[in-house]
């Protein structure tokens, strides 16, 4: 039996915008995160899409192994390919068989990767694509950055990043596959809202996955928020890390979802389709946060 009741009400979303926007949430989890919940199923509701991070020199055999294990437990695993961690399309090619074959894998996030240097021949997503590596699968997922990525215009802007997602949007139309976009985390609802609607003045129409850090203390998420190159928005927790008493008290994404689901039920075609948590103050701690929200 669940620990958590995800038992969802029928909800008017103008009544209770908040449920209705995590609805059809997901979660991304490393292999050793993952490895400390003794079953998911306790946590999170079934056939919930879990995103599985593969770090770079994390082995393929306990992504797959990880993977697998999200099947049986009757979850939509998703993993992550990561173009730069790759020695070249004979390789990628290997671990769509094993995802496939083991786990009955049939979507993935493509995505550059961490690494500035490539180890092998392959840099981007599209690269991914084009090797027809990914043919026959059902859904298929890009990074989206919506404060931009240093990593993909080192100069600043985002000149390179939307040529890009209107290289994948073009894929979009053309692929049997569900298309989406799921982005990096970010602390401020404004700017999330006027690059999604900017997405759409662009003709990028593939829906948004907004990333959302989930429950955490405050060192935490700015620790993370370093690392993976959040932009302009990390103003918000510094501002809140000059208040000695806040910095133990964990800092919920409460507000920052409900503008959000404010502005998605008064507009009901805005191109957020789904809310995507990155567990940073632990998958426990936030599978209970969204069940209590959902619960009310």
């Amino acid at each position: 039996m669940a620990l958590l009741n995800f038992r969802r009400e029928t909800v008017a979303p103008t009544d209770r915008p908040l449920p209705a926007f995590l609805d059809g949430f997901s979660m991304e989890v490393m292999p050793r995160t993952a490895a400390k919940i003794p079953d998911f199923r306790e946590l999170l509701p079934a056939g919930t899409r879990v995103y599985v991070a593969h770090i770079e020199g994390t082995p393929i055999e306990e992504m797959v192994a990880t993977v697998k294990r999200l099947r049986d437990e009757g979850f939509e695993p998703m993993p992550h390919f990561p173009a730069r961690i790759m020695r070249d399309a004979l390789q990628l090619r290997d671990w769509v068989a094993r995802y496939k074959g083991e786990a009955g894998v049939k979507q993935a996030l493509l995505l550059g990767g961490g690494p500035t240097t490539p180890l092998g021949n392959l840099d981007n997503a599209m690269q991914l694509v084009e090797t027809g590596a990914f043919a026959g699968f059902e859904r298929l997922h890009f990074a989206g950055h919506p404060e931009g990525s240093r990593d993909i215009d080192p100069k600043g802007g985002d000149k390179m990043v939307m040529q890009a997602l209107h290289m994948k949007q073009r894929f979009a139309d053309t692929t049997d596959a569900d298309c989406a976009i799921v982005t990096q985390f970010a602390f401020e609802a404004g700017p999330m809202i006027a690059w999604v609607n900017r997405l759409a003045e662009e003709g990028i129409t593939m829906p948004v996955h907004i990333g959302i850090a989930g429950p955490a203390k405050l060192q935490t998420l700015i620790k993370y928020a370093i690392a993976c190159g959040v932009g302009p928005s990390l103003k918000v927790l510094q501002k809140r890390a000059k208040d000695v008493t806040k910095l133990l008290a964990p800092l919920e994404p409460t507000e920052l979802l409900k503008e959000l689901a404010r502005h998605k039920a008064a507009n009901p075609a805005f191109g957020i389709e789904a809310v995507h948590f990155f567990p940073l103050g632990g998958i426990k701690t936030n599978a209970t946060w969204i069940a209590e929200q959902v619960k009310g």
